[in-house]
């Protein structure tokens, strides 16, 4: 391989992480006993315009419980400290998946993925198989259970997203020609190492797919 194919090959994994997913609206939902279900998609006034984005290393947005209201898992800019109140957030280890750190509920307090690394059995809450696992921990509303087998919450694939917004518009296709004009390895959509028409149709395919579940 040569220099230049191994500057692509570094700058498309570069690119490629940085690249968030959005969740599946039709698998969104997870259980707690206490308070009811969240909602990790399509809440919020007007309807989707808060949710939950899973990066490589940490997740960033809102869930949204009808009985204690938003859960805050992150303001972006992660991994996160976790160290004040400034700084809190939910990490995901990219090779574990597992998932670490604090959301925030105005109402019932700090919530705890680390919680369920604590549990007997232990069963930590984690992103695998292109899905939410495992169980998370509140002091005051209990367990929130992530694991169940019919009601969970499952992930998109965006290819096309390259804004990483988790929904695909003009500023994708946007993202995409400037990135073709600068001969940008996240325009290389057929991973040739060429800037061609190959590759404005394999990211018009991608974008014409929208995003479906991983």
């Amino acid at each position: 391989m040569n220099h230049k194919m191994i500057l692509i090959t570094t700058a498309l994994i570069t690119t490629s992480s940085a690249q968030a997913q959005s969740v599946d609206p039709d698998q969104s939902y997870s259980w707690a006993e206490n308070i009811g279900y969240f909602n990790f998609s399509g809440a919020g006034d007007p309807s989707g315009s808060q949710e939950v984005f899973a990066h490589d290393e940490y997740l960033e947005g809102y869930i949204w419980s009808e009985n204690t209201g938003w859960v805050n898992l992150g303001i972006g800019d992660g991994p996160y400290a976790n160290t004040t109140g400034l700084n809190f957030g939910v990490n995901r280890d990219p090779v574990s998946g597992n998932l670490t750190g604090y959301g925030w509920n105005e109402n019932i307090g700090w919530i705890n993925f680390s919680g369920g690394s604590m549990a007997t059995p232990a069963n930590p809450a984690r992103i695998e198989d292109s899905r939410f696992k495992g169980f998370a921990w509140s002091e005051n509303a209990g367990w929130i259970n992530l694991d169940d087998s019919t009601v969970y919450v499952g992930l998109l694939n965006c290819p096309a997203d390259l804004n990483a917004d988790g929904s695909l518009n003009f500023l994708d296709v946007s993202a995409f020609l400037n990135a073709y004009g600068n001969m940008d390895p996240a325009a290389d959509f057929n991973e040739d190492g060429v800037f061609n028409f190959l590759d404005v149709s394999a990211f018009l395919n991608a974008f014409g797919n929208g995003c479906s579940p991983v």
